[in-house]
């Protein structure tokens, strides 16, 4: 278990191959699963030997820790340390690549990446190798298992501790794949384990799970319950769903969408006020993405895009994000609107987006209708209860214009509010710092909306699956 808690928290992360060798000489149950235990026992001692090696990515640092031998440092090293070694890909003009500086600060929840490795070559004498015939029939069972651990650490502990800390969650995550083996035999078959990591909520933190790797969400139903139990966690919300697997605040998001861009943002001060805000990760879709001109009609379309990219993003669905036809399709097949509909350019709404997300997703949603957009001020407590209870993005439509309200920021005692807002208008580049600071994302107060409108709020429900 890592529990991210701390400015001066640092996730140490070790990644790399295991190879597993095992013969099978008998098809007897219980014969295998001595045989495939010992396999796993002799990576464990592989683990614990003198050969064992951490490599720390994107620098010259070797470290084995079984010797406690390391090249360059020292085992009394401060884990924050270690990032003056990392290199970046910046060229100087020698051509050499530089290195970050020593006195960079140690930031919360800072990764450093090891990969590990076994040395090949022994020492002493080499002695000729012995061939040997032996005819049987028998299984050969030759499997990679991907090993993923991480430990938290204080920058300031010594590395010598985090890589014991690696070492040991090591041990225990291959006692946890060789459980995955063992339960999920089919004959001679097997399914290879896969460590995933989540993020669960105080006091949890982030913790590591091995799940038969081939095995679909729905087939896992079981474990997931009993994993709720465990960490006490409620059985109406997901949290150990593939799509619920903790995202390192180091790696890029491959499909290239901005995640979360209003967590950079500070929230309003208000007197008396509380800050209730949507739960989870989505996606920030706008105007021109996906090579798709809809400047001036697809608000609503991006909208609902990122509505169906929170529920994908929690594990409550596995379909993908729709395309601006794949909307307009699900219109036409509920009735709403003619075949001639597809591949139009015609606006959509709330109504749309509810039925919408009914059809794909099986989502229900609530209407909120406000006759005029000075009204809206008045529906705080609506909007507050709304994201404790669903956390769900909310999709606000007025005349010719949609946006997607992100949270609110609101005063019981007096009723001010303030709106957190995502703006799919946006045309530009994936640019956090264009988007936060020219308010494409960020809180807007009750003048923002059009006072005289007249505005509808879909707003979604959360299913109570896990």
């Amino acid at each position: 278990m890592v529990i991210i808690d701390s400015e001066s928290a640092v996730i140490l992360r070790l990644r790399g191959p295991l190879e597993l060798k095992c013969q099978l000489d008998s098809t007897d149950v219980v014969f295998m699963q001595k045989a495939i235990s010992t396999a796993f026992e002799a990576l464990r001692l592989q683990v614990k030997s003198k050969s064992c090696v951490l490599a720390v990515c994107d620098s010259p640092l070797l470290i084995w820790p079984n010797k406690c031998v390391y090249e360059e440092i020292s085992p009394e090293t401060p884990c924050e340390d270690i990032f003056q070694w990392i290199q970046t890909n910046d060229q100087e003009s020698g051509g050499k690549r530089t290195t970050k500086k020593k006195n960079r600060k140690c930031f919360s929840a800072s990764v450093l990446n090891f990969s590990l490795m076994t040395e090949v070559t022994k020492p002493g004498p080499l002695s000729a190798p012995i061939l040997t015939k032996t005819v049987q029939r028998s299984h050969f069972l030759c499997a990679t298992l991907q090993v993923d651990c991480a430990v938290c650490s204080s920058c300031s502990d010594p590395i010598k501790d985090g890589c014991g800390r690696l070492l040991e969650a090591l041990t225990r995550q291959l006692f946890e794949m060789e459980k995955v083996f063992l339960q999920h035999m089919r004959g001679t078959m097997v399914l290879v384990p896969e460590p995933l990591h989540f993020l669960l909520p105080e006091p949890n933190g982030l913790v590591t799970v091995v799940f038969p790797r081939d095995l679909p969400d729905k087939e896992l139903e079981a474990q997931r319950r009993e994993l709720h139990k465990q960490f006490e966690l409620p059985d109406d919300k997901p949290y150990f769903r593939r799509a619920n697997t903790f995202h390192f605040p180091n790696e890029p998001y491959k499909d290239g969408y901005l995640r979360n861009p209003h967590a950079v943002l500070t929230h309003p001060a208000l007197d008396n006020g509380k800050v209730y805000l949507v739960q989870g990760i989505y996606s920030y879709h706008h105007y021109m993405q996906d090579r798709m001109d809809d400047n001036g009609w697809g608000c609503a379309y991006r909208s609902l895009q990122t509505i169906c990219s929170w529920f994908k993003q929690q594990g409550y669905v596995e379909r993908c994000v729709p395309t601006h036809k794949e909307i307009q399709q699900a219109l036409v097949d509920v009735g709403d609107k003619q075949a001639s509909f597809v591949g139009s350019r015609q606006w959509i709404g709330s109504i749309e987006v509810q039925a919408v997300l009914d059809q794909l997703l099986g989502v229900t949603s609530k209407i909120m209708f406000v006759s005029q957009g000075s009204k809206l001020a008045s529906k705080g407590r609506e909007l507050a209860n709304h994201f404790l209870s669903e956390g769900t993005p909310v999709m606000i439509g007025g005349g010719v214009l949609a946006h997607t309200i992100l949270g609110v920021a609101w005063s019981e005692t007096t009723g001010e509010i303030r709106y957190l807002i995502l703006d799919p208008h946006y045309t530009g580049a994936e640019d956090l710092q264009v988007i936060t600071d020219k308010g494409w994302c960020g809180w807007k107060g009750p003048d923002f909306w059009d006072q005289t409108a007249y505005y509808n709020l879909c707003l979604p429900q959360r299913p109570r699956v896990i």
